[in-house]
């Protein structure tokens, strides 16, 4: 069975290539991202197909934010798509919105705390409050999990931090950001390598571009799934 703690990332412009891209790939990943980029493409279709035709588990990263009653009505609905991760703005009143929605459903609520594309100059330039990123994403997990969060969407940088917290106790910490060694780091300024993050206590890995853009994406794959059964991957929190 593969290691589901690896998840690839569809960031390819639409499910006929997302499809593709899954074939490649075969039964060596069994977890996929569906994220934002690929809603217009078809991505629910391919998430639904991918789901119960070819028993993947999915993860669709939609970072939802807008009042809580739209929240909820949104949650709702995708919950009937029998998804296992769901991702919203670490925000309470969206987190706990996102909760109800999802009550009737086994969906995952995962909180982003900061996105891993910014760095302090563009949280200057949002006028988001002064103060190291590490300690930001660490007080947005803690109030992400007050709000009932199943899991948080972390750089790996913070995994560790967000692990030691008590509430992280039985819940989710995903990392993207996550670059095999060598690898381009693409538009991501808060990086780590497969081993690292879950050694530092990430549940699941997300990556994307180092597999699709391979030559070979289902040897990229096996490259990062060796890295992650590695010695130094041994993480505090399996």
């Amino acid at each position: 069975m593969a290691d589901d703690r690896l998840i690839v990332a569809l960031d390819v412009p639409n499910a006929i290539a997302g499809l593709d891209l899954a074939q490649k790939l075969g039964d060596s990943v069994s977890f996929y991202k569906i994220g934002l980029g690929m809603l217009t493409g078809g991505g629910l279709a391919l998430a639904n197909e991918l789901k119960q035709e070819h028993g993947k588990r999915i993860f669709l990263d939609m970072k939802l934010f807008d009042i809580g009653a739209t929240v909820e009505a949104a949650v709702r609905g995708l919950a009937q798509f029998d998804l296992d991760f769901l991702t919203v703005h670490g925000d309470p009143h969206v987190v706990r919105a996102a909760k109800e929605g999802a009550a009737d459903s086994n969906m995952k609520i995962l909180a982003v705390t900061i996105l891993t594309s910014l760095d302090r100059a563009d949280l200057d330039a949002s006028l988001i409050q002064p103060g190291d990123i590490p300690d930001l994403v660490q007080t947005r997990a803690a109030r992400a999990f007050e709000a009932g969060a199943d899991g948080v969407i972390a750089s790996p940088q913070e995994a560790r931090l967000i692990r030691a917290l008590p509430a992280a106790n039985g819940r989710l910490i995903v990392t993207p950001g996550v670059r095999p060694a060598g690898a381009d780091l693409g538009d991501q300024k808060r990086v780590a390598t497969p081993a690292s993050a879950i050694a530092d206590g990430a549940d699941h890995i997300v990556v994307g571009r180092p597999v699709w853009t391979a030559a070979d994406p289902r040897q990229a794959a096996d490259t990062i799934l060796a890295e992650m059964a590695s010695p130094q991957a041994r993480s505090p929190n399996r």
